[in-house]
């Protein structure tokens, strides 16, 4: 084994063991984790949020136990082989050891790594972003047809992980068309991988179609609600951040596309990142959305710094460049990671505010990070539903009904009954059976709606009476309410169906 591959295996190994320790077990797992596991219970082509390749995943995960081990497992795995294949990808452009250990040492101390500790299909987007350019690296260097197709399968996963890969050739087409690459353009085998592409992703496509493109309404209802309160500036000042310890590498990465001679074939990409971030800006994208754009500019910046190094006889800033992405990791450890209890952070709040991470969707500042309060109270609130339903009568009629995907999943992740609750939120509304007869209803209602929700649902039942309620004061879900609804005294089937369908209308 030679001294790069032993090199290369030391940071994948560092990678899953830092993706391991950087949560504190004070938190369960995030809310839409607990959605996208159970969508591995309910495999189609597609689902209201996001395309099926997160829900393939959730389903190994299930074969293989469905413990938290392998809910963490995927991300970090999708981290190392983002590491891969920036490395692969140094390789390719004649970078030597020291610029390989700088472009992995700039991934693994990274925003990557903040992303990877949630299992989300945010990591395999920037997995397939950074295959694709290596894809589009290989074919500008060898201008072999088989990386157009390699790359048409490529973008074909990726879009079935994630619909924000589409902003990548929105980037990219253009650019091309800038350079003496756009000679693609004339290749009979370009248009025909565009073809295998569309052809995987066809199913996905016909999903939508049958059921009147849900991911309109879902980037409608996106727009209205969170992106609405994203300012440009701030989009901007974030894209600085995610790489703060590999800016000067990216920098570096944009300056040689331009004037190195070694990198003229490959010049699309510094148009590339250009257009990317203006068509980000514009439809006013969430900041991590363009996070896959930058590892493979990592690679670029590596081997030209690497060889302006060698070129200038200075070795000695080699330790100094492969340092600068950890010194800039130190203080982002202590700060941007959930490794601190809520109180730990509460009492120190002023500085996550300055930082503008206690902000919200919804454009306000709360006690903790928007993250960490979504991954507390799940626990609770799955072992007090358990408690309800064990004291019910006709268990088996029993209706769990939710608020929202995020109570919904984390009582079919943490139960200990044989109970599958539901929601008319997010796909759950696609998983209602109606083939129970149903007599009896546990509710979970948000704290504001207590006594709208007894004084609504109490006269169709013979006992009405709140439960529990989520008590820790952190979470998210905080004062969220447990209703028990015994004994209906209408057609309960009769009346979710005409939720369900008032709800999809």
């Amino acid at each position: 084994m030679t001294k790069k591959t032993l090199i290369l295996i030391g940071f994948i190994l560092l990678k899953f063991l830092l993706q391991y320790v950087l949560i504190s077990s004070d938190y369960d797992l995030q809310r839409d984790e607990y959605l996208h596991l159970d969508q591995g219970q309910h495999l189609a082509w597609g689902f209201q949020s996001v395309p099926p390749f997160t829900s393939w995943v959730s389903y190994l995960i299930y074969l293989l136990g469905n413990s938290v081990f392998w809910v963490k497992f995927f991300p970090a795995l999708f981290g190392a082989l983002t590491i891969l294949i920036v490395w692969k990808a140094i390789e390719e452009l004649n970078g030597n050891l020291f610029a390989l250990i700088l472009g992995a040492t700039c991934i693994l101390f990274s925003a990557v790594l903040r992303l990877n500790i949630l299992y989300q299909p945010n990591s395999f987007d920037v997995l397939s972003w950074t295959a694709f350019y290596f894809v589009v690296i290989k074919y500008f260097k060898t201008e072999s047809i088989k990386w157009l197709y390699i790359g048409a399968f490529v973008f074909a996963i990726g879009f079935l992980n994630k619909y924000n890969i589409a902003f990548l050739a929105i980037g990219l087409l253009p650019s091309i068309l800038l350079t003496e690459q756009r000679k693609i353009f004339t290749n009979k085998h370009f248009y025909l991988s565009i073809l295998l592409g569309l052809l995987i992703i066809s199913p996905n496509l016909n999903w939508q179609l049958k059921n009147n493109f849900p991911v309109i309404h879902h980037l409608n209802e996106l727009s209205n609600t969170q992106l609405v309160n994203v300012n440009r500036v701030d989009f901007f000042k974030s894209q600085l951040f995610f790489f703060s310890g590999s800016l000067f590498v990216i920098v570096s990465a944009l300056y040689a596309l331009i004037i190195y001679k070694p990198y003229k074939k490959y010049s699309a990409f510094f148009w590339a990142m250009m257009f990317t971030l203006m068509v980000f800006a514009y439809f006013k994208a969430k900041d991590y959305y363009a996070i896959g754009l930058y590892p493979i500019y990592i690679s670029f910046g590596s081997v030209f710094i690497a060889d302006k190094i060698n070129q200038g006889r200075k070795k000695y800033l080699q330790p100094v460049a492969i340092s600068i992405p950890i010194l800039f990791f130190i203080p982002i450890y202590t700060i941007f990671f959930p490794n601190k209890s809520p109180e730990h952070i509460i009492t120190r709040n002023h500085t996550y505010q300055k930082l503008g991470l206690l902000r919200w969707e919804d454009g306000k500042d709360h006690e903790l990070p928007q993250d960490y309060a979504d991954m507390l109270g799940w626990r609770e609130l799955a072992h007090k539903v358990d408690s309800v339903f064990s004291k019910l009568p006709n268990k088996e009629k029993t209706l769990i009904l939710c608020d929202n995907y995020g109570q919904a999943g984390a009582i079919n992740y943490y139960t200990k009954q044989k109970i599958k609750a539901v929601s008319f939120n997010a796909d759950y509304i696609d998983w209602f059976d109606l083939n129970k007869n149903y007599v009896n209803l546990i509710r979970i209602k948000q704290s504001h709606e207590v006594e709208a929700e007894l004084k609504e649902t109490s006269p169709f039942f013979e006992t009405s009476l709140i439960s529990d309620s989520i008590t820790n004061k952190y979470s998210r879900e905080f004062g969220t309410s447990i209703f028990a609804f015994i004994g209906s005294k209408i057609d309960l089937n009769k009346r979710i169906k005409d939720e369900i369908s008032e709800s999809k209308n």
